[in-house]
């Protein structure tokens, strides 16, 4: 459905500091954290880019490229995202789009596909994100490959925050109806592991 058009990034690039582990590696049922999320980007995709900085990891699916930071020092999303931008350049893809997608929020609606595939056909704005209730999910994106140099000039600029960065360039929000439970459960600690156990079962 997105062939040529919108690259599947999964930015899988954090420190994991207030979890303590890399969370992305953490079994959630029989999978981990990490394979929850392909398993329900594959069936959308055919290619998947995973950014990551562990150097270790290994995914068996062919769908699944995996590479790291284009600068090294874990500098957050926002390098992620340039990495992927450099990765589509460097081996000469045709994809206009690439969508977002954070290591540790498996249980997002699918509903964010069909808005996927409607904006990527949008001939002006550049960067739209998630929006459920009053919160904005900044790393469930779909960014335009043209804002790469826009994006790598900033970055020298020492601008980080992907908040603060994606507000100064312009974005759309793309509203989600929230449901009774959170499918955006993201999981940073600990706690939010169990919940994440208990929306499992």
């Amino acid at each position: 459905m997105y062939e040529n058009n919108i690259l599947a990034t999964i930015l899988a690039g954090g420190k994991s500091s207030r979890f303590g582990s890399d969370k992305s590696m953490v079994i959630l049922g029989n999978k981990t954290i990490l394979e929850h999320t392909i398993s329900k980007i594959e069936k959308k995709f055919s290619e998947i880019l995973i950014v990551t900085n562990n150097k270790k990891l290994i995914i068996k699916n062919k769908k699944v490229r995996i590479i790291n930071d284009c600068q090294p020092g874990q500098l957050g999303p926002l390098i992620g995202v340039l990495s992927a931008f450099k990765w589509v350049k460097k081996n000469k893809k045709k994809y206009n789009w690439i969508a977002t997608f954070p290591c540790d929020t498996p249980f997002f609606d699918d509903i964010i596909f069909d808005h996927l595939e409607k904006k990527s056909k949008n001939k002006t704005t550049k960067l739209f994100f998630f929006k459920s209730g009053k919160k904005r999910h900044n790393i469930f994106g779909l960014w335009s490959v043209k804002l790469e140099s826009n994006l790598e000039d900033d970055l020298k600029k020492n601008h980080r925050k992907v908040e603060t960065w994606a507000n100064k360039i312009g974005i759309e929000e793309i509203n989600i109806n929230q449901k009774l439970e959170d499918s955006f459960l993201n999981i940073n600690t600990k706690k939010d592991f169990e919940k994440a156990k208990k929306k499992l079962k």
